[in-house]
């Protein structure tokens, strides 16, 4: 690779960083689900550098993007972690389904299969280790009783709601994207 094409991609990627970030602030919570899980796009730009770069582009945006969230906005690790990792869970699955067949429709297979694994694993992540963290960080002794209640009745609605939200938009951006992508 040039270093005319690795500075285009690392412009890229920091400029992807930098939309993901902004849009982290433009966050509301779902009805009827707890306040404290908000719906944001941040997950939108991280999808674009993934397709344009990569699975490690990808990471890096969702990584940088909750770093600099943690250091200049909430300065609380446990939302930036699980944002963390619901991107993850989210583009990996996305990317791969995508290179078997590079069309739309193993993209929605990809995004379906991102969805899923994305509340599978962000349910148990919060069951286990996330939520009762937070409970002994914030010293909320009541949190570890009501596991089973928020995760089934918070947590698994929410990353269904935001993975089908994410895909959506993603999927009707995606065409104006492709060539710029490729």
């Amino acid at each position: 690779m040039s270093n005319d094409n690795k500075t285009k991609r690392l412009l890229t990627v920091s400029m992807l960083i930098a939309i993901s970030f902004i849009l982290m602030f433009i966050k509301f919570p779902l009805p009827f689900l707890p306040p404290y899980l908000t719906m944001d796009f941040s997950d939108v730009p991280v999808l674009v550098a993934t397709f344009a770069f990569g699975p490690v582009s990808g990471i890096l945006v969702a990584l940088f993007k909750n770093v600099l969230n943690f250091l200049i906005v909430s300065h609380e690790p446990i939302g930036n972690t699980a944002n963390f990792l619901a991107s993850i869970c989210l583009i990996i699955p996305t990317y791969y389904f995508y290179r078997i067949k590079k069309n739309k429709l193993f993209m929605g297979y990809g995004l379906l299969t991102g969805t899923i694994l994305m509340t599978i694993f962000m349910s148990l992540m919060n069951y286990f280790v996330l939520l009762p963290l937070y409970g002994q960080i914030m010293n909320l002794a009541d949190l570890t009783h009501n596991l089973k209640l928020i995760v089934s009745a918070g947590i698994i609605p929410f990353n269904l709601i935001k993975g089908i939200v994410i895909s959506i938009i993603y999927i009707l951006i995606f065409d104006k994207l492709k060539t710029i992508i490729k």
